[in-house]
């Protein structure tokens, strides 16, 4: 028999084993100042695209205005309770009509946080007769709320409409059996690569097999479409989503999610969200905030116009200067090179200590081995002067990859 504490504590995973040497630094940074593409880091300003403030509004003067004049107003504890319960309000019901008509459904509920609200909502929609189908590489909410799932799921190959079919095909095999359905879940916009999820392709399938489409978006909500209400806007599939998903946390640089969709079956969520029902709801400054903030994306179409102009630019610049940035077609860059874990930390200590350039680093496990990524969002906030130093300088850290600068067997400990 062992102790629960001492086991933990012997395997701490495989990124909390390099505690000693990255924490608080490579993992659990402190970015310090008002939110933007000037931050300071240990001490010193940096130009920073670490952050998904997409459009730039977590420091719009509106956006602190009306979350300052909202918490002076109601305070953080405002409704307090369950919004079953004791907890609900106008405009908590204003915002969930604003944000279905903005995604084109018929009706809203608002979740606390994204990750919570996918998981809670796999679990409301699906029974053990029911068959999952998702994308490979799905957000961990998506893959958390598969697994926690008591009947059968299926994983398609990324992007892979041939794969998605056979488990189709497999699923209705099973669904015939059982009585149940299948839930496909996929997402908008993949946080990683940057790739759009082939939306229509799955739609498509909709015309030789039975099933429902769950859709986070999280990352596409402000930044894709004409008219910025997400990826299905944007690649026409609008209809065919059964359920939006997007969470407050990127272009509306707030705290809390949503889900749209049919209105019986978002009463039905609402009456069985687990993590809703047993949960105080948005307090009334994050509610109000969020309204002004759709406000500003819906009438200022220009501040996802400045986000597209700072995309455009850093992309076709890294891809000029010879860089892999893989096949994003959203604003998530990703920065592909070839290295260990260990020239990853001398890399990135080089670039934010000597060129004052701060992003996020992924690395194995949570991508595979011998990959560095360096993960780039570019926002409405930034500038081109911001753009093109930052190119110049990748350039350079790239040539000492190359030259073997970050050659070293121990990762660099992040208290030197």
């Amino acid at each position: 028999m062992s102790d629960i504490f001492e086991k933990v504590v012997r395997n701490m995973g495989p990124l909390g084993a390099h505690i000693k040497e990255a924490h608080g630094y490579f993992t659990f940074p402190k970015l310090e100042g008002d939110i933007g593409p000037k931050m300071v880091f240990n001490g010193k300003e940096k130009l920073n695209w670490s952050l998904n403030n997409y459009l730039g509004l977590a420091n719009h003067p509106e956006v602190r205005k009306a979350d300052a004049e909202a918490a002076a107003q109601y305070g953080l504890a405002y409704p307090m309770g369950a919004r079953m319960m004791s907890g609900n309000s106008n405009p908590h019901e204003q915002l969930e009509r604003e944000l279905a008509e903005f995604v084109g459904k018929e009706d809203a509920i608002l979740l606390n946080y994204g990750y919570q609200g996918v998981v809670s909502i796999i679990d409301a929609m699906v029974d053990r007769h029911d068959v999952i189908v998702y994308d490979a590489e799905s957000h961990a909410c998506i893959v958390d709320g598969a697994r926690l799932h008591q009947g059968h799921r299926f994983m398609f190959k990324h992007n892979d409409m041939e794969s998605c079919e056979k488990q189709l095909q497999r699923a209705t095999k099973l669904v015939e059996k059982s009585g149940g359905g299948i839930f496909v879940i996929t997402e908008g916009v993949f946080g990683m690569s940057g790739n759009q999820g082939n939306l229509k392709g799955v739609v498509a399938l909709k015309d030789k097999y039975n099933f429902r489409l769950f859709v986070d978006d999280a990352h596409g909500f402000g930044t894709m479409g004409k008219k910025g209400s997400g990826t299905p806007e944007e690649q026409g599939v609008i209809d065919g989503v059964d359920l939006h998903f997007s969470t407050f946390a990127k272009s509306m640089a707030s705290i809390g999610a949503f889900v749209a969709g049919p209105k019986p079956i978002l009463n039905f969520l609402r009456y069985n969200l687990r993590s809703q029902i047993y949960a105080k709801s948005l307090p009334m400054p994050l509610v109000v905030g969020a309204l002004k903030r759709l406000e500003l994306i819906r009438n200022h179409p220009e501040l996802k116009e400045n986000l597209w102009k700072i995309v455009d630019a850093l992309q076709n610049g890294l891809k000029n200067a010879g860089f892999n940035i893989g096949t994003t077609s959203t604003p998530v860059t990703p920065v592909i090179l070839n290295g260990t874990v260990a020239e990853s930390t001398h890399l990135t200590f080089d670039l934010r200590e000597n060129y004052d350039i701060f992003c996020s680093i992924v690395v194995y496990p949570v991508i595979p081995k011998g990959l560095i990524i360096l993960r780039l969002i570019p926002t409405a906030a930034h500038s081109l002067e911001d753009v093109e130093r930052t190119i110049k300088a990748f350039s350079k850290i790239k040539e000492n990859l190359a030259n073997g600068k970050y050659n070293h067997d121990k990762l660099m400990n992040a208290s030197l």
